[in-house]
């Protein structure tokens, strides 16, 4: 049983930010000291990061649940709550993240490359944080808001120069063994590779790796075999190498027909297609094998394909070819634009961006507010509590949305959702006049003409059983 994994679907949530806090500074002589109340810590972030240590996904498979810590609450006393710690999870170099839809995210490529998967959410502001001029004590606090929360597919794509291509028992895991220090399983049985092998070669001044992955099966592109799930493996690969049994006893197949098949399974799969080519006719040290090579040679050579005769058990010809495979890398190296530091790009929001939009829904008759700062103050607000229910109309006011409302359409009584929460609208005083009461309460709430949420979707239905009788008499 092989212990590689190369795809899992990991789980994660990030941390909850934690809740501001609602207190009074009081002592001796000094009962009303003033608001004392601390803010709540931020949650922490799920990070991924390369560990150069980590080589498979095979943690993620056993456990495809992580979630970072909380952030704590803040306390009186001016006493702001800890930060979540951040969690890191280790993944291998060349590892890909993607949406469950197929969407990259990132492409984690190079020891301590890190990529936050899921921002941990903001801690609320306590009533300390919160007073001003106009509202010298409030009574409530901001709430913290929860952690992202993202499925995501992580993919492991190897990253070496060199990809290892043939059919199955063509001698690839052989070939890797005597080119570098690497050590596969070698057997002679079909599929005893069952996980991609590394090995680092040196030629000369040039250094590169190989990557042997399991043998490929006509159909393999789609989905025969193992090839599939390994071909992912030689994306990245600078050069591909053919390695053709000369030995092999199957009377349907022989060298060229093997170069057709690879090369129509590398294009079924898609993205190889530029990548240079070198074909090695190994298991040269059988006497059939060496005649067999020198008769298809000049038909390769004549498709424009660099051929080596080599022979993994006696070495014969290995030399010869790191040499040429290292021109290749260094040739596909010098090729690439050179690597540019990072720039960090300020992009500040423009003057009159006011971050949120409003959609009318007509079958449910409602305005609907969408934007970033509209949603994360409603996730903040204790709807428990009149008074930051005040607070929050007043920052709504201030940002346009009762103006952005009123060009949309929007009455008084409308049904307006912003998130998850519906309410019926009501404009409120203007943001210079914001009302103050006593602490925890808010004038403007303190009337009779409020209209409950069953008379509300009672008159829904009325409306739309109206609208039902004109559409069934028109």
């Amino acid at each position: 049983m092989t212990s590689f994994v190369d795809r899992v679907v990991l789980h994660i949530q990030a941390g909850n930010g934690g809740h501001g806090c609602v207190s009074i500074h009081r002592e001796k002589f000094k009962p009303f000291g003033g608001p004392d109340g601390g803010t709540g810590g931020h949650g922490g972030n799920v990070v991924l990061t390369v560990d150069p240590q980590v080589h498979t996904l095979l943690d993620f498979h056993f456990r495809p649940h992580a979630k970072a810590t909380n952030g704590k609450g803040g306390q009186g006393s001016m006493k702001n709550g800890a930060n979540g710690e951040d969690l890191v999870l280790g993944v291998p170099d060349g590892t890909v993240v993607q949406t469950t839809d197929g969407t990259v995210l990132a492409d984690l490529v190079g020891a301590g490359t890190t990529y936050i998967a899921a921002q941990g959410g903001r801690g609320g502001r306590g009533n300390a944080a919160l007073a001003n001029s106009k509202r010298r004590a409030p009574g409530f606090a901001e709430l913290g808001e929860p952690g992202d929360a993202a499925e995501l597919v992580l993919e492991l794509k190897s990253v070496a120069d060199v990809g290892l291509v043939g059919f199955p028992s063509a001698g690839k895991s052989s070939l890797i063994s005597v080119l570098s220090a690497a050590r596969p399983k070698i057997a002679d049985y079909p599929f005893t590779t069952l996980v991609p092998n590394l090995g680092v070669v040196q030629a000369g001044d040039e250094t590169y790796t190989v990557a042997d992955v399991p043998g490929l099966i006509p159909g393999a592109a789609q989905g025969k075999g193992l090839g599939l799930e390994f071909l992912r493996h030689i994306e990245r690969c600078a050069v591909l190498v053919h390695v053709i049994d000369c030995a092999n006893l199957e009377s349907t197949r022989d060298p060229l027909s093997d170069i057709d098949a690879l090369e129509h399974e590398l294009a079924e799969y898609g993205g190889l297609a530029e990548r240079p080519r070198l074909v090695v006719l190994n298991k040269i040290d059988v006497p059939d094998a060496r005649d067999l090579a020198e008769y298809v040679r000049a038909d390769i050579e004549a498709r424009g394909l660099p051929v080596f005769e080599v022979s993994a058990v006696t070495h014969e010809g290995l030399k010869p070819l790191t040499y040429a495979l290292g021109e290749a890398v260094a040739a596909h190296r010098a090729a690439q634009p050179e690597v540019e530091p990072t720039r960090i790009v300020l992009r500040p929001p423009a003057v009159d961006d006011a971050d949120f939009v409003i959609e009318f829904e007509a079958e449910d008759e409602i305005y609907v507010v969408k934007g970033g700062k509209p949603e994360r103050w409603v996730r903040q607000t204790d709807f428990n509590n009149d008074e930051a229910i005040g607070y929050l109309a007043d920052r709504l006011a201030r940002l346009g949305v009762e103006e952005a409302l009123a060009k949309a359409g929007a009455t008084p009584g409308c049904l307006v959702r912003i998130g998850t929460r519906e309410f019926d609208w009501q404009p409120t005083l203007p943001s210079l006049q914001s009302p103050v009461g006593a602490r925890g309460t808010d004038p403007r709430l303190d009337t009779d003409e409020r209209i409950g949420a069953a008379e509300r979707l009672e008159a829904r239905r009325a409306r739309r059983a109206e609208l039902h009788e004109e559409l069934e008499g028109s």
